[in-house]
């Protein structure tokens, strides 16, 4: 059989590291902890990890369940494993356009940090004042060529990856990024936290702020409902289930170890990179007197100031290691995506590795050039006012739609008879040593029924969120 000729993954350790690469991404680091302290801080925290405890974890094992049993990609693994005649495998096409999708636009945005970082080096930011720091972002997304340079050095530096192989390539070089990026963020995280002023920044990040988690829009907080629904968003969106992102680094394990277990640790991984993004970005902030910005943008907007703040040598030293880590953030997912990507035709056409890599590299080079010029010369091509450019829609279409649909179907397809059953799902999550999914009656009631009920919720009120608004 094909399978048996599939490449593996070396190690359990490389394992773990790619997925938490995939999970960890450019969102921990910012959107996580604005809206922690948007959401009254370590109360946010709480319900946050109520979350992805109840949802995350219980979607991730069972990617990993369907990608082990099958030893598949999205291409095949829902055909391998479902009942004859069912059609659960047409969602193979959806969830690969899924990962295409979110590369068109996320190897764009990759491209900024990467720019920045050496930039940095260069002391080409040394000295801005604050309006200048936003003049150089502002020029290097209004530039079509720089942006397109830069998405065409990710892009090659991703498919370069994969093209080295499974283990050569993905495997060793991931280690390498992810255990540089814990050093990197640790060493940052301990540098702030001895900064005068950096309190403030802690203060606002991690005390429990209960008024804003319960109190009504007019009075300064943002209600009980909208906080939950945020935790729920975020635990969900931060770990990209749904479109078999994770899936393809089960089909690559072995069973010497239990699902649940290594899924507890990615997820933990992924939490800890988010949490400590917020223990770098808002004490550093605080001891400068920057006030942080929304999203990706405080990278390129407030944090410079910050680091111009530390003296050219410090700032320039500090920044070029902040940028680098956000790179390797960036270049985790890029790689870890890729993967899918170019497992896919080797699965369902039975495609050399050289080959996809190569015309998959073609695809996405053109694929993702909309996004970059809908940043400046195609500024104009605009899908209303409620989604905006070229890369909002992409990303509405994948966050919006993809990614909560496509959980909730990876839920029933493990849970319900008609899919690959509870039974199958069982077995393929305990094989092998560590901790056991729990198998009784209310668990398997609240997979099959309440997680999915609660998926639709988070799919229906992402559609009022943003469609909503005046």
């Amino acid at each position: 059989m094909e399978s048996q000729n599939r490449e593996n993954l070396g190690s359990r350790l490389g394992f773990l590291l790619l997925s938490a690469g995939c999970a960890i991404g450019l969102g921990n680091v910012f959107r996580f902890p604005y809206i922690t302290g948007q959401y009254g801080g370590a109360a946010f925290v709480l319900i946050y990890l109520v979350f992805l405890v109840i949802l995350g974890l219980p979607v991730m094992i069972c990617e990993f369940a369907v990608g082990r049993a099958s030893q598949k990609s999205m291409s095949a693994a829902f055909q391998t494993l479902e009942p004859e005649k069912s059609k659960w495998h047409w969602y193979s096409g959806p969830a690969i356009a899924g990962n295409y999708l979110l590369m068109m636009y996320y190897t764009v945005i990759s491209g900024w940090f990467l720019k920045y970082f050496f930039g940095m080096v260069g002391g080409k930011y040394v000295g801005l004042n604050p309006d200048q720091v936003v003049d150089a972002f502002q020029g290097t997304v209004g530039s079509a060529s720089t942006l397109l340079i830069w998405m065409a050095v990710v892009i090659i530096l991703g498919f370069g990856v994969c093209f080295l192989g499974l283990q050569k390539g993905v495997e060793r070089i991931t280690k390498i990024m992810m255990s540089a990026l814990f050093v990197i963020m640790i060493g940052l995280a301990i540098y702030v936290a001895f900064l005068p002023g950096a309190g403030a920044g802690y203060k606002f990040y991690l005390m429990p702020d209960f008024k804003a988690l319960i109190a009504g829009n007019g009075e300064g907080g943002h209600g009980l409902w909208d906080t939950i629904y945020a935790a729920m968003g975020q635990a969900f969106f931060t770990l990209s289930l749904g479109i078999g992102s994770m899936e393809i680094f089960g089909s690559y394990i072995g069973k010497e170890h239990s699902l649940t277990g290594e899924a507890a640790r990615v997820i933990g991984l992924d939490t800890f990179v988010a949490i400590c993004g917020g223990l770098i970005i808002f004490p550093a902030c605080a001891a400068f007197g920057v006030k942080p910005g929304v999203g990706a943008g405080i990278a390129f907007t407030s944090l410079p100031n910050v680091f111009n703040s530390m003296g050219p040598v410090a700032g320039r030293i500090v920044g070029a290691f902040f940028f680098l880590f956000m790179s390797f953030a960036a270049l985790s997912t890029v790689i870890a995506v890729f993967e899918n990507i170019v497992a896919f035709p080797m699965d369902k056409f039975g495609w050399s590795r050289r080959k996809s890599v190569l015309i998959n590299f073609c695809a996405m080079l053109v694929l993702a050039t909309p996004a970059a010029l809908g940043m400046n010369v195609w500024s104009g091509v605009h899908f209303g006012a409620h989604i905006g450019s070229i890369d909002a829609l992409e990303d509405f279409i994948v966050s919006q739609n993809l990614l909560p649909l496509g959980s909730m179907l990876f839920l029933l397809f493990c849970t319900i008879k008609k899919g690959w059953g509870w039974d199958g799902f069982i077995a393929e999550a305990d094989a092998g040593d560590g901790i056991k999914f729990p198998k009784n009656k209310v668990v398997q009631f609240y997979l099959r029924y309440i997680a999915p009920l609660i998926i639709l919720v988070v799919f229906i009120a992402g559609y009022f969120d943003i469609f909503g608004k005046k």
